[in-house]
């Protein structure tokens, strides 16, 4: 799988974002939940982050949470923040080796995430 570029260095004046390194989640299960929150308000996102019955969930709503406390130190009025993009990147992988029966042994792969969330202030509601 080929990494696209993630334009992520260049934020507007009414952007705002959180980045989370290495969260011990899979990559593919933290994106079941952004793309979830994906264009919601950011007040609506919290609310359904809330209720999701995911592990993913928890981690992404301590991240919205960080992401809106960014952008109210930047000065934007956190009613108007929407998600405006959300995803996770593959991290390192941890190899760790578990005992089975008769003398074997079996890898497990424990694998880590970089999840990424940008809020924008918007005017009118979409």
């Amino acid at each position: 799988m080929a990494k696209r570029p993630r334009n992520v260095g260049g934020l507007g004046e009414k952007e705002a974002r959180a980045i989370l390194r290495y969260a011990h989640i899979s990559d593919t299960k933290a994106r079941q939940v952004l793309r979830m929150i994906k264009g919601m308000p950011a007040a609506e996102a919290l609310y359904q982050l809330k209720f999701t019955n995911k592990r993913a969930a928890r981690i992404v709503e301590k991240l919205l949470k960080s992401a809106i406390a960014n952008a109210e130190q930047k000065g934007l009025d956190v009613e108007k923040l929407y998600v405006k993009n959300a995803f996770a990147d593959r991290g390192p992988i941890f190899k760790k080796w578990m005992p089975r029966a008769y003398g074997r042994a079996t890898p497990l792969r424990k694998r880590l995430s970089h999840i990424t969330i940008i809020l924008e202030e918007r005017e009118e509601a979409e």
